[in-house]
């Protein structure tokens, strides 16, 4: 299922990605943010099970920040899994 995340306290504005039915993170976009680092995030995440990714990433900040794009993504991964009763 394909979803749309709009981020919050990040220079990114946008999250899309898809999650398969079995929890797998696949085409991982961002808009906007820094460009090379959001596309090598996308790659590494690529085929990812949700509960990794969230486990990797959660909590990650940048700068003073109290998030980053990279937190964002799990906050959006957790909240696809809970909308489609994935158990992460």
């Amino acid at each position: 299922m394909h979803f749309t995340y709009k981020t919050q306290g990040v220079c990114s504005s946008v999250i899309n990605f898809d999650l398969s039915d079995d929890g797998v993170i696949s085409n991982v976009v961002y808009t906007g943010g820094c460009n090379g680092n959001l596309k090598a995030v996308g790659k590494l995440v690529e085929g990812m099970k949700a509960e990794k990714l969230v486990e990797l990433l959660s909590g990650n900040t940048c700068g003073p920040r109290p998030t980053s794009c990279a937190d964002q993504l799990a906050r959006a991964v957790s909240e696809a899994c809970h909308s489609m009763n994935i158990d992460i």
